[in-house]
């Protein structure tokens, strides 16, 4: 799964820098949530969320969709998120504040 983490990473990097004004402040995070299936999540400046995300989502959706095409070949489900700093920060406020499970 290593190779296929690999070359979803450096696909979405390489999309996304294409898009976005602030490529040095971007960052990709990688979990792993259980056998054959991962997570990335493109976490970025707010202007560049809008940017890459697109006019009514078409742009976010199409990356989307080569993404999970690419990982169907190697029988691999990925979700992709996008988020800017603050809704990150703000989603690692309530997860440390939220009692363990």
């Amino acid at each position: 799964m290593q190779v296929v983490t690999e070359q979803i990473r450096n696909f979405i990097q390489y999309i996304a820098v294409q898009f976005i004004e602030h490529p040095q402040r971007a960052q990709l995070k990688v979990a792993e949530l259980g056998p054959q299936r991962l997570r990335f999540k493109l976490v970025l400046e707010r202007s560049d969320v809008a940017l890459l995300i697109g006019r009514n989502g078409f742009s976010a959706s199409a990356i989307r969709s080569v993404v999970k095409a690419a990982a169907e070949r190697a029988s691999v489900q990925v979700n992709l998120q996008i988020h800017s700093h603050e809704e990150e920060a703000e989603m690692l406020a309530r997860e440390s504040q939220s009692p363990p499970a």
